[in-house]
Parts: structure tokens; C-alpha cells; sequence
């Protein structure tokens, strides 16, 4: 039977596909596990890279991928080449860095002049999140999802936009994704938004997915 750490790497995030823009010929995603999110978007006609610190999932994605770099985005940034992609993709990835800002600032170079990156990041101030926080007064860290004990940054809807803007990128489309189904904290967020009239919508999403173009 899988971990949770073996299925973090199998992920294949159907519901980013659609973020991806259909002309895009080279494709770089940044920790691609295994390459199965990639590999839907590999053919004939495209060149579908990939950067990935775990080795053994690297190997795997090797086998779907165009290329696949082992190493970090700090370690291997010098050998993708510049003004190359059409698109870069991070999913749930930007959190898990010690310093995002200057890692999409350095990506920039890579793009091409209509490139875009798109990033799925997590929501703190996501449902389950805030009730535990307000009414439990706790932030406890996990193996899994928002409160990941290997996250280093934690971002909400606001901090993304501010993040893209003071590093040079407009936003082009940003929409929450992986909204809350559960029968507790989905009337949690209802009655929240209710109270504040409305204000408080960002709580229902798990992640925001962006697509981001460099302004220059």
C-alpha cells in the first residue's frame, strides 16, 4: 500500500489542465514527480520538460517525459535555456521554497516574451484552516495538505496577487480550485460569508490556481 508521500508524487491534477495554454510547444514543470501531470500534455509536437529534486520519481517521469533534470530550481536553473518556454508550471510547489520570490523572478529569463507560469498554491486561509485557527486557536502542522510540515511559506489569495505584482508579473486569470465539499465546513463558510457579506468567498477554495505573464 502507497504513502501519502508516494501519492503526493503520483499526482496528476486534472483540474489544472485547463490553465494550460493549448499552443504551448515547450513546457517546463517545476517538481514534477512522477511526470504524470506533464505527461498529459506530451506529444509529437511538444517538448515537455521537467526539474525534480527526488530522484526516484525523476527516474519514473524520464520515462514519460521529453527531459527531466534532477535537482532543485536553485541547483539547476543555469542549464534550462533562456527564453525557451511557453509556459512554466509549479503545482503546489512555490510553498515548499525558502525564497519564492527570487525563484519566479529568476524564471522570467526562461520565458519566452508571451510565455506564462502557472502556479496551483494553497490557501491558508482555506475553511478548515480558519475554523481551527478562530475557534481551536491551533495551527498545527501535518504530513499532507496546507499545513504540510514542509512548507516554508504560506500564502492567501491576497498575498499571491502581491507576490506576482512586486516580482514583476501580471496576473492574467486566478481562480479558486479544490472548493470545500465537506458537510461541516462547508456551511462553516457559508455562515462566515453571510456574516460578513460576502467578503469572505476565498475561504471556500483549498488552492488558487494563476496564470502569470511577466510584465517585462
Amino acid at each position: 500500500m502507497g504513502t501519502k508521500k508516494d501519492a503526493y508524487y503520483m499526482n496528476v491534477r486534472p483540474e489544472m489542465m485547463a490553465f494550460i495554454p493549448k499552443s504551448a510547444k515547450h513546457i517546463l514543470e517545476i517538481g514534477c514527480g512522477e511526470g504524470n501531470f506533464s505527461a498529459q500534455l506530451a506529444n509529437e509536437q511538444n517538448e515537455t520538460w521537467a526539474v525534480e529534486p527526488y530522484e526516484p520519481s525523476a527516474e519514473r517521469a524520464k520515462e514519460k517525459l521529453f527531459k527531466v533534470i534532477v535537482g532543485t530550481i536553485d541547483e539547476k536553473l543555469d542549464e534550462l535555456p533562456d527564453d525557451y518556454f511557453d509556459v512554466i508550471i509549479m503545482n503546489d510547489v512555490i510553498e515548499h521554497l525558502l525564497e519564492p520570490w527570487d525563484d519566479i523572478v529568476k524564471l522570467k529569463s526562461k520565458l519566452k516574451k508571451d510565455g506564462v507560469l502557472v502556479t496551483s498554491i494553497p490557501n491558508v486561509r482555506y475553511a478548515k484552516n480558519l475554523f481551527k485557527m478562530i475557534f481551536k486557536r491551533d495551527w498545527k502542522y501535518t504530513d499532507d495538505l496546507i499545513l504540510d510540515r514542509t512548507h516554508f511559506r504560506f500564502f492567501t489569495k491576497k498575498s499571491i496577487k502581491r507576490m506576482y505584482e512586486e516580482c514583476g508579473y501580471s496576473i492574467q486569470k486566478m481562480k479558486g480550485i479544490n472548493a470545500t465539499k465537506s458537510l461541516f465546513y462547508f456551511p462553516f463558510a457559508v455562515l462566515f460569508n453571510i456574516l460578513f457579506l460576502g467578503s469572505q468567498l476565498d475561504m471556500f477554495y483549498m488552492q488558487y490556481a494563476t496564470v502569470t505573464k511577466k510584465d517585462s
